[in-house]
């Protein structure tokens, strides 16, 4: 066959791959996920491992069985405590009328509106006011958020084929750590194997320390700001819904500190709307941007050097670049998933492509880290 049939006949069974992954995309979804979870649960399995009962170790089921029940127990014991108050806070939240709260801060706002046209920022015949509540209107709507939240309750019974899919699958990858690497070869030529399996070994290491990471970096930012907000005299429950929404919008880089803090700001504005604004609301406004800029601090200096030098081991303007290219093909998603994405690629590259120049730049922090 020569070099034109090759390329084509390639070509096609790329396409028939693509098109298997996107028509069983909510299958190889559940793999995922599984495997994601075989990571967090590999720690676990790990100190069980070194347990024994009368001299004799655990066996490899019973170790993954444990594993598992004690990520579930986690995740449930997590959301059967938080669920409840957020919810609640949701539905106080969808209570208050913007508009009330922008008749609340009149002289706030004519302070600015003043300021604003004398540096000619805003026309004269502008008002900020009423420009604030048809902004606000358009892009804040609490009662779809807690819609949201509510049809995702209703749909709980739709949803158990998918967790016991993935609790399936996550039990066996715990119990044969080498299960998923040889659903690879099934579907890889045999010439490759030695390095897929190196590639495989590389990259299951890395992302687990990266996930692991990931989720203690959410939970300390979470409890950080709670306990922040709570000192300088938030209630505990808006403490509680702000800390969740800020720990997880941190997974998204760089935007999803502003987004959260942005969230935390506009709930202490309106769960006060009822008293002073310079004497009450601007100081617990102030109190709150220094608890989200301490907890930024700690997330940016402590936090994600460790997570992102155990594990990615990239430069910082590396990252950046590919965080910014991702997000500009698929927006939020494309962030949160830029890193991890782009550590498999490296990978990869540098199993199968170590002999160009450019490849050995791009892998050479992987080749230091180990």
């Amino acid at each position: 066959m020569n070099n034109i049939g090759k390329y084509c006949l390639g070509g096609f069974a790329l396409a028939v791959v693509g098109f298997l992954c996107w028509y069983f995309s909510s299958i190889i979804a559940y793999i995922l996920i599984a495997v994601i979870i075989s990571f967090l649960g590999r720690p676990v399995m790990n100190c069980l491992e070194r347990l024994k009962v009368k001299g004799v170790r655990l066996p490899e089921g019973l170790r993954a069985a444990i594993a598992l029940v004690c990520i579930w127990v986690v995740f449930i014991l997590f959301f059967y405590t938080v669920i409840p108050l957020v919810s609640q806070e949701f539905q106080s939240l969808s209570d208050i009328s913007i508009t009330n709260i922008v008749n609340k801060f009149e002289d706030p706002l004519a302070d600015l509106e003043q300021g604003l046209k004398r540096f000619g920022i805003l026309e004269p015949d502008q008002d900020v006011k009423e420009y604030i509540v048809t902004n606000l209107k358009s892009v804040v709507d609490v009662s779809q958020i807690q819609n949201m939240f509510g049809s995702l309750a209703g749909t709980i019974s739709s949803i158990f084929i998918a967790l016991f899919s993935v609790t399936f699958m996550a039990f066996f990858f715990l119990k044969d750590s080498k299960l998923f690497y040889r659903m690879l070869l099934t579907v890889i030529p045999t010439r490759y194997g030695e390095g897929v399996g190196n590639a495989l070994d590389s990259i299951q290491k890395l992302l687990m320390r990266y996930f692991i990471g990931i989720t203690f970096e959410v939970l300390i930012v979470m409890g950080l700001n709670i306990l922040g907000l709570t000192i300088v005299g938030l209630p505990f429950n808006n403490a509680v819904l702000i800390g969740l929404i800020t720990g997880i919008t941190n997974v998204i880089p760089y935007i999803g500190p502003l987004i959260g803090a942005a969230f935390g700001l506009s709930v202490g504005i309106a769960t006060n709307v009822d008293v002073d604004f310079y004497t009450v609301v601007f100081p617990l406004l102030v109190y709150m941007s220094i608890v989200f800029i301490i907890t930024q601090l700690i997330d940016n200096v402590v936090l994600q050097p460790l997570i992102y030098g155990n594990s990615v081991h990239a430069h910082p303007m590396e990252i950046f670049l590919v965080i910014l290219i991702a997000g500009n093909l698929a927006g939020i998603p494309g962030m949160i998933l830029a890193i991890p994405g782009y550590t498999v690629l490296r990978v990869i590259l540098r199993e199968f492509f170590n002999k160009y120049k450019l490849v050995k730049s791009l892998t050479k922090g992987l080749e230091d880290g180990k």
